[in-house]
């Protein structure tokens, strides 16, 4: 029997009844329409609408459908049920009879989905951090372990200055970690119960709305029945911090690459996680990175339809905002099979520090530092820098560094260079003068470890404080 059929005399087009079915997709909120509907039958008892014994054989109807949908996926196999809400009834009604009729008491299938979902999203938010722990930490350890290395750091993909092969690293965590913390923030709006918002206008018993709330562990209520039951923004707010997720991990992903290539080879590709040619022998290629930088795209595609599906909506419920559904599924599930994937790389992944290191010492990546060097004897910024270019000129007409100019060459561009120059110049002494908060000074690099672990302490206790 439909949820709806009363007013109908005529069966639907076979055909559009298939199109329109959603429990294909929204089967996946199972296990957040029993907890929903257990704290609404709970709430019915409450309001004088079942008795004890009404109530306890609904919880253990409920509770059963778990336990059979867990060892049994054929149970989804039912050519009526048009989304998750009737399949639950269906289900509930042969194990327990026509009293499970009486669940769907004072609830619309409206504020049901609005409540599976964000019970879905409030839950796959905790994933995502605990696994974007993980990967930090996998950045981090491989940090610990590069040591003093070194490597160039680009702008515009030339060459700029030297860093620590940690402090590169480092930038990830930064990354993710504020990727974590935009999830932890949508995790607050996400976090109110619409259940009691009935279709629009509020629930037409006396429910108690809080004590649901309190059931699924809600921090509130929502404040408008309209809005609960129509609002999405968290879904989006949710896709669009995934979106981020997928960007940095694209954005590592493609350094990556250009990193493993034979004109650079800084990095050498895990075989794990790389394929070979059917046609070039020689060939390893990068098939982590490369999917993961398009796997955004796909994540980036989920967020423009979550937009552009909400965009011109009327209030309040709309059958459009079915369509949000699978987006989110999509773009979760994008991301959590990536998460653990990438960690794994960075795991097996080898540095040719010797190689970073060359390339690091050549590029007149010291360029900087002797301009600093002509500051620290008075020379106004703007003087030295010009002067520091030039030099440059020379040594490229010259094909060496700046360190391989005598002084007497060095002082046609400014006096003020002096002997001590030279041993500014190396690379250790470069790599101290960025000593401030965020620099690539090896200490700075040793203190931002320790606050990167911390960081990542907290998240991991804020995620087993949700378990």
């Amino acid at each position: 029997m439909k949820m709806w059929s009363g007013r109908f005399r005529k069966p639907l087009d076979t055909e559009f009844e298939k199109w329109q079915r959603s429990l294909a997709f929204d089967r996946r909120l199972l296990q957040y329409e029993l907890a929903a509907s257990s704290a609404h039958a709970r709430a019915l008892k409450d309001a004088g609408i079942l008795n004890s014994g009404e109530l306890i054989s609904i919880l253990e109807g409920l509770d059963q459908i778990g336990k059979q949908a867990a060892v049994s996926p054929a149970l989804f196999d039912d050519s009526e049920a048009e989304d998750i809400h009737h399949f639950v009834e269906k289900q509930l009604v042969a194990s327990i009879g026509d009293v499970g009729y009486k669940l769907h008491s004072g609830r619309s299938r409206n504020e049901q989905i609005a409540a599976d979902l964000r019970l879905y999203v409030r839950a796959t938010i905790d994933r995502v951090e605990s696994e974007l722990a993980e990967l930090c930490g996998a950045f981090v350890e491989r940090a610990e372990q590069s040591g003093t290395s070194v490597m160039p750091v680009y702008t515009h993909l030339q060459h700029a200055e030297p860093v620590l092969v940690a402090h590169w690293l480092l930038a990830y965590v930064e990354m993710f970690l504020r990727d974590a913390d935009r999830l932890k923030d949508c995790a607050k709006r996400t976090n109110v119960s619409p259940l009691g918002s009935g279709a629009a206008a509020g629930a037409t018993l006396p429910l108690d709305r809080r004590a649901e709330a309190r059931n699924l562990d809600f921090a509130d209520v929502t404040s408008n029945s309209i809005d609960a039951a129509s609002d999405r923004d968290f879904v989006l707010e949710f896709v669009n911090a995934l979106c981020l997720v997928s960007l940095h991990l694209s954005r590592w992903a493609e350094e990556v690459i250009v990193f493993s290539s034979q004109e650079f080879s800084f990095i050498q590709l895990p075989e794990a996680y790389s394929t070979g040619s059917s046609a070039m022998p020689q060939k390893k290629n990068p098939d982590l990175p490369e999917l993961c930088r398009a796997k955004a795209a796909r994540v980036i595609g989920d967020a423009t339809t979550l937009l552009v599906t909400v965009k011109g909506l009327p209030l309040a419920y709309n059958k459009d905002l079915q369509e949000t559904q699978e987006p989110l599924f999509d773009a979760f599930e994008t991301i959590d099979s990536l998460l653990p994937l990438v960690a794994g790389w960075m795991k097996a992944v080898e540095f040719n520090c010797e190689r970073m290191r060359e390339a690091a010492e050549s590029g007149f990546m010291n360029a900087w530092a002797a301009a600093t060097y002509l500051v620290k004897q008075g020379v106004p910024a703007r003087l030295a820098h010009e002067e520091v270019g030039k030099a440059v000129q020379l040594c490229i007409e010259r094909d060496c560094e700046l360190q391989d100019l005598s002084l007497e060459q060095l002082r046609q561009f400014n006096p003020n260079f002096k002997e001590d120059f030279f041993a500014a110049a190396q690379l250790d002494a470069v790599l101290a003068m960025h000593d401030v908060p965020g620099g690539t000074a090896p200490d700075r690099v040793k203190q931002a470890i320790t606050q990167a672990k911390q960081k990542i302490d907290s998240l991991r206790e804020r995620v087993h404080a949700h378990a």
